[in-house]
């Protein structure tokens, strides 16, 4: 008996050795080159209210309650959602608005559960198509760090900033055969 606590013991330590040994910095970042000029696809980020055109998070609860504060588009425009357990409770505050270059977004999540990260777009302008990258960068607590050892969470948010960009191509296409 005393062995068998024992062995559970070292496994026990030898796991949150492990745990606490993962990285603490986390990058997720994807890219899509976007047939439309800088200005319009920066309209699109910059404005909280075109995102549920094109966020793949808005499909997920085309229900959730969502509030807008602060200013209407650019630095210090604030979005609020509250929504179903796919995607949660969070608030999103818009700190840097370069014209047609970079956005820089605070997010932070409150249910289902506590994190706050860093996200950004960049636009860069190459004839008639823009490469837009979409970034989140943050840091791992332990709980995170163990979530990561099973789940690949690059993979699954890369997988979401690879449709919401397809989308943001998409609404970007519609408004430009519209003109």
């Amino acid at each position: 008996m005393l062995i068998t606590i024992l062995l559970v013991a070292i496994v026990i330590v030898a796991l949150i050795v492990i745990i606490a040994m993962q990285p603490t910095d986390f990058t997720i970042t994807r890219s899509a080159a976007i047939p439309a000029p800088a200005s319009l696809l920066f309209d699109q980020v910059n404005d909280f209210h075109n995102w549920q055109a094109w966020s793949p998070w808005a499909r997920l609860d085309p229900a959730a309650k969502n509030t807008f504060s602060g200013a209407p588009s650019g630095e210090g425009a604030i979005f609020n959602w509250s929504g179903n357990s796919k995607v949660g409770e969070g608030k999103m505050t818009l700190l840097k608005s370069r014209q047609n270059n970079l956005i820089q977004i605070k997010l932070e999540f409150f249910k289902p559960f506590k994190a706050t990260n860093m996200v950004e777009f960049t636009f860069a302008p190459g004839g008639d198509i823009t490469m837009v990258t979409w970034t989140m960068t943050g840091k791992n607590n332990f709980m995170a760090k163990a979530f990561v050892m099973v789940m690949n969470c690059d993979k699954m948010i890369g997988g979401m900033y690879e449709k919401g960009l397809a989308n943001l191509k998409t609404v970007t296409d519609e408004m430009t055969a519209k003109r």
